[in-house]
């Protein structure tokens, strides 16, 4: 009985390890595939370009928000009392004011890039379906959820010229 189960076993783990040898399998950085396609640079550019005021508008409320705190901390001690107080009072609203555009900012830009995302993931997904039917991969597995991977099974700059051609 217990030389039926050894042989059944050692059966089984060769055919196991057969099927396994012959899965090809594929590994790829889709953060890295996503950012460095052709329209993700296109969308970067486009993205300078579309908030650029605000960036600019950010910078200079800091720089305002910056000279008043310096102003403060040099010339603070010779104020009198009500110009302190007018002082710490425009360097407050500064403050809350580069916060709020700095949020605001930073909330549309997170948007655009889940609009884009979202927008590429149909042409990612067919990239890596072709990617698969041509190199005959049984499996394709994201980065991340590897432990280890060798490298010779990055597919990672296939699918970029992939993602380019479409």
């Amino acid at each position: 009985m217990f030389l039926k189960r050894l042989v059944l076993t050692c059966s089984l783990l060769s055919v196991a390890g057969m099927a396994a040898a012959e899965t090809k399998i594929g590994i790829i950085d889709l953060r890295a595939a996503l950012l460095g396609s052709e329209s993700a640079k296109s969308f970067s550019t486009q993205m300078e370009k579309d908030f650029a005021d605000d960036d600019a508008r950010i910078r200079k409320v800091g720089e305002e928000a910056q000279k008043l705190q310096q102003r403060l901390q040099k010339d603070g001690a010779i104020m009198s009392e009500s110009e302190k107080e007018k002082a710490q009072a425009e360097l407050e609203e500064k403050v809350q004011e580069f916060n709020f555009l700095k949020n605001k900012f930073q909330n549309s830009v997170a948007k655009r890039e889940e609009l884009f995302v979202n927008q590429s993931k149909p042409k990612v997904d067919a990239a890596i379906k072709k990617l698969a039917a041509d190199n005959d991969l049984d499996l394709v597995l994201p980065k991340t959820v590897a432990v280890f991977s060798a490298p010779a099974l990055d597919i990672t700059d296939k699918l970029i010229e992939e993602l380019n051609k479409q």
